[in-house]
């Protein structure tokens, strides 16, 4: 079994309103995250929750192995997110799979892929690699879920992958890193994207 956490509790203070909310196609972004993860085929996708919570969950349509969770010390950085959703992943979890919810460009197919390389025996973090550059989604096996949980602050997994590269196998994606939703130039660009950009998935 494996757990999507998706991480979606931050107060966007670049964008000065919740980028969870900002509308793309008439869905909120975070949508896009949601239904990429449930179209790989996750076992569970944990929603981790923060800034404007009940508003965020409000907005939201949830596949079914889908649910949210609340994390009270959003405030204090990513790291305490990533523990949240680790708390709340099912006890049956092999291994939790992280995703961005400020990436609605991701694609089922990447995180299929990380997923498919994990089952095959790749080691215990599998990371996307989109020609040459890593990135989301990263998969962790629960053996390395302590290193995860002892990060602090507003720091990530890119700590646990930095420490330890010898447990990392990259997966070749063959395609674009999916851009971070920071700025409203940011914004405007994703909603110019492509036929390979969130507004033409069909969800």
């Amino acid at each position: 079994m494996i757990s999507g956490i998706v991480l979606a509790a931050g107060t966007s203070s670049r964008l000065g309103q919740p980028k969870q909310l900002m509308d793309l196609g008439g869905r909120p972004v975070l949508q896009y995250v949601l239904e990429a993860g449930a179209a790989a085929g996750l076992d569970e996708l944990v929603v981790v929750l923060g800034h404007r919570a009940e508003d965020v969950a409000a907005a939201l349509s949830l596949p079914p192995a889908a649910r949210t969770v609340v994390n009270p010390d959003y405030a204090t950085g990513q790291a305490s997110s990533m523990r949240t959703g680790l708390a709340a992943a099912s006890p049956s979890a092999q291994a939790a799979l992280l995703l961005l919810g400020d990436q609605p460009a991701m694609r089922p197919a990447d995180i299929r892929a990380v997923v498919d390389a994990y089952r095959s025996g790749a080691g215990p973090i599998v990371q996307g690699s989109y020609r040459g550059e890593p990135g989301h989604p990263v998969l962790f096996d629960r053996s390395v879920w302590p290193d995860l949980l002892a990060v602090e602050g507003d720091r990530g997994a890119r700590d646990v992958i930095k420490a330890h590269p010898d447990w990392v196998t990259r997966v070749d994606l063959n395609a674009d890193l999916p851009p971070d939703l920071d700025t409203m130039d940011d914004y405007e660009r994703m909603k110019q994207l492509g036929d390979d950009g969130p507004l033409q998935r069909l969800l």
